[in-house]
This record gives C-alpha cells, sequence and structure tokens, in this order.
C-alpha cells in the first residue's frame, strides 16, 4: 500500500479535483434521505397503517435501488475513460449505451415488479392492515422505475465527464418538487398514499428528462447516433452483471447482520439499529470520495498516466484514513449521549454503548474501503471486485453464524461479538481491496479496458 500521510492536508496537487467532484456529490447524495424523512412525515400524517406501508414499500424500491447502482458506477468508470482518453465521442457513446441499458432493465422491472407486488408485501410481513398501503404505494411507484434507472445512468455520464454539479442540482430539484407535489396531492388534495407515489413518479420522471436532453444535445454535438448499438449495450451489461454481483455480496452481509442481531433479542436488534445507521451515516458521507475516485481514475486511466493514477489513488486514500479519524473520533466523542434520542431502556442504552465503540474503531478501515472500492470501480476492475466481494462474503457468515450458534440466551454479549464479525468482513475487504491497489493488474490504460 502507498505510504499514507505523506502530504498535509489541503496542500496536495490533487485536492482541487478530487473536492471539486467530492463535494457536490455529497450534498447531492444528503439531499436523498432528507427527503425520504420529508416524505415519511408527510404520509406519517394519514396514520401509522399507512407510515407502515411506505416503509414496507420502501424496502423494496430502495434494495431494487441499491442492487442497480452499477448503471452508475459502470457508466462513470467507461465515459471517463474516453474523457481522458480524448475520445468525447466515445464517452458519449458510452452514455447513450447506458441510458438504453436503463430503459430496458426499467421496463422489465415493471412488468415484473407488478405481477410479483402482492407477494414482496407479503414476504416483508405487512400485516393485513398495512399491506393495501404498502401494495397501492409500490405499484404506482414502480411505474417510476425507467425514470430512475434512466437518472442513476445520465449521472454516472455526468460525473465520467467530471461534471458534479449538474446532477446536484436535478437531485435538489427533483427532491424539492416531490416533497412539494406529495404535500400538495396527498394534503390538499386528499389522495392518500397514493398521491405520494404519484409525486415520485412525476418527480422522477422530470429528473430522468433533463439527463434524456443533456445526453442527446451532447450526442448532437459530437455526432454520436441515439440508435442503441448492440456491441455497447452487451459491454454495459458485462460490467454490470460483475457489479451487480458485487453489490448483491454487500446486500446479503447487511441483511444477514440484521437477521442475526434480531435472532439475538429485542434489545439487541433495537441497539443494532442504533449503531447501524450511525455506521450507514458516516460511511455514506464517505461515499463521496468514492464516487469521485469512480471519475478521477477513469480518466487518468484513459489518458494513460500511470503516475497521476497512482499519486490520485495516494492522496484519496490519505483522505479515506484523515476522514476515518475524524469520525471515529466524533463517534466516541457523542457516544456517552447517543443513545439518549433513541431509547429509554437501560439495556438497550448499554448495548448502544458498548457497540459504538466498534463503530468508532472501524471508521479509519471503512474510510479506505470506501475509497479503494470506488478507485478500482474507476479502473473497471469490476470483475475483480465481483470475486473480492463474494470472498469476503464467505468469511463473514460463518462467523456470523458462530455467534448466533454460541450466545447463551440473554448472554447480553451477543452484539458485541456480531459486530466484532462484521468488523473482520471490512477488515477482509480493506485487505482484498488494499492488494489488488498495491499490485499493478488494476492500472490498464486506454480508452477501453482490455
Amino acid at each position: 500500500m502507498p505510504k499514507l500521510l505523506s502530504a498535509p492536508p489541503f496542500r496536495h496537487v490533487h485536492d482541487r479535483e478530487i473536492f471539486h467532484l467530492a463535494v457536490p456529490t455529497f450534498f447531492a447524495l444528503v439531499s436523498e434521505p432528507l427527503f425520504l424523512l420529508t416524505d415519511s412525515a408527510v404520509v406519517g400524517t394519514l396514520g401509522t397503517q399507512a407510515l407502515g406501508g411506505l416503509g414496507v414499500a420502501s424496502q423494496v424500491l430502495m434494495t431494487l435501488a441499491n442492487l442497480c447502482i452499477f448503471l452508475a458506477y459502470g457508466t462513470t468508470a467507461a465515459v471517463a475513460r474516453k474523457f481522458g482518453a480524448g475520445d468525447m465521442p466515445g464517452g458519449i457513446r458510452n452514455g447513450v449505451d447506458g441510458l438504453w441499458l436503463a430503459l430496458i432493465i426499467g421496463l422489465a422491472v415493471v412488468v415484473v415488479g407488478q405481477a410479483a407486488a402482492p407477494w414482496l408485501v407479503q414476504v416483508l410481513g405487512a400485516s393485513p392492515d398495512v399491506a393495501p398501503y404498502a401494495l397501492t404505494y409500490l405499484r404506482i411507484s414502480l411505474l417510476s422505475t425507467p425514470a430512475l434507472l434512466i437518472i442513476m445512468a445520465g449521472t454516472g455520464v455526468l460525473r465520467g465527464l467530471h461534471n458534479a454539479k449538474t446532477p446536484l442540482v436535478v437531485s435538489v430539484a427533483s427532491n424539492l418538487a416531490n416533497i412539494a407535489l406529495a404535500v400538495t396531492f396527498v394534503l390538499g388534495l386528499g389522495w392518500g398514499i397514493a398521491g405520494s407515489a404519484w409525486a415520485t413518479v412525476i418527480a422522477q420522471t422530470a429528473g430522468a428528462a433533463v439527463y434524456i436532453t443533456v445526453v442527446v444535445r451532447a450526442a448532437r454535438r459530437h455526432d454520436v447516433a441515439l440508435a442503441p448499438d448492440v456491441a455497447g449495450l452487451k459491454a454495459s451489461a458485462a460490467a454490470g452483471v460483475a457489479l451487480f454481483t458485487r453489490t448483491l455480496s454487500l446486500r446479503v452481509v447487511l441483511v444477514v447482520t440484521t437477521a442475526v442481531a434480531a435472532r439475538l433479542g429485542d434489545h439487541e436488534i433495537a441497539a443494532h439499529q442504533v449503531a447501524f445507521q450511525i455506521w450507514s451515516l458516516l460511511v455514506f458521507a464517505m461515499d463521496a470520495i468514492a464516487i469521485a475516485g469512480q471519475a478521477i481514475i477513469g480518466r487518468y486511466l484513459g489518458a494513460g498516466d500511470r503516475t497521476g493514477t497512482r499519486a490520485a489513488t495516494r492522496r484519496m486514500v490519505e483522505w479515506g484514513v484523515l476522514i476515518g479519524v475524524l469520525f471515529g473520533a466524533l463517534v466516541l466523542l457523542i457516544r456517552p449521549w447517543a443513545p439518549l434520542p433513541f431509547t429509554s431502556d437501560p439495556q438497550v442504552h448499554a448495548l448502544i454503548l458498548s457497540t459504538l465503540i466498534l463503530v468508532a474503531v472501524l471508521q479509519p478501515v471503512s474510510g479506505v474501503v470506501m475509497v479503494l472500492d470506488g478507485i478500482l470501480m474507476g479502473a473497471g476492475d469490476q470483475r475483480y471486485l465481483a470475486w473480492a466481494s463474494l470472498w469476503t462474503m464467505l468469511v463473514f457468515l460463518p462467523l456470523a453464524a458462530l455467534v448466533l450458534w454460541t450466545t447463551p440466551e440473554g448472554a447480553g454479549t451477543g452484539l458485541f461479538r456480531l459486530w466484532l464479525a462484521f468488523g473482520v468482513w471490512i477488515c477482509a475487504r480493506g485487505l482484498t481491496l488494499g492488494f489488488r491497489a498495491r499490485g499493478s493488474a488494476w492500472l490498464v490504460t486506454g480508452a477501453t479496458r482490455a
């Protein structure tokens, strides 16, 4: 691994480039959970059952979005390479193919999702009172899936071209429009939970229209055909399969962690929810640098600049460590008071306090993992990422099972041991990504990754 912390903060040649992309990306990422909170508040005025229905449907939609994030990540890497190589028409061609792939997948999800919606609601355990609300919201919101996936691919195109400001503007504008429409439809017109779902459909469709307009204009400017290219679609799909595998492996780890915590006891799952949300929030903030890394590394490799790639990688890893150390210190600082807004149960309170120690310790490692994941993604090293994610998942699963099987009922130590297993998984990811970054197999230069 390159030597860390070799330059003072804010005094490195790559800092301006990193934060030019990372800062707008951070605010674009933050706008989404803020919108979800507001949407929940609006639907909450309809009653407990409606809010529960929103929660069930949102889990399905969020899982779908997470599994399809490869449309953004894969497009960013491909476009950035062409951008770095000076092949703007080729980069726009990748972007057009990404939009077509998003549309095809989105339409397929709408058809399958409408048929599977009742089963999905049932699998998530919705009660008879909650299920009708969940089914209504899910079936209407699924209509926005093509638009959602086009937004992901369009975001990848612009980030690949080192334009992070337009995705920020579109994200904030779409979320504000969604909130305004939800308030109008739900509270003003009395459409109930369906009003909130239709607000999502309209807002996301408008956001997708913006990205389509931007890409179409760029295609015409560079004389790029708008018709789908079969070879381009196959290349995008091939990269997407590897990234899908990577993401699915990560989701399995997170779901199993929650499932084990739930089986350890009610106090454990309550404490785990708080600790996990704090960990997720901090990792979510680090993701801005990882996404910047996708565009920066893709551009340097496209330009054939291995030295610049190494230097940018080193600096982003430094920032991952620095931010992780700061976040770890912040968690330890707020730890004595962190449980207070969430619980008055002394047992849950104690479990949160012990778990947050591990959350704090894991922050620097999490920072490096997030950054290296983004860097290798930007290099187009998706196949390695897929295999690494699978192997680290296989490391974690026996440890999680061991925690469940060997923790006596009421022992009170199970959650801490589960988070130790979770920490082993994070460290395993750090090792697999670190060894890869230290080598040179991922440093493939040129407009395409052969």
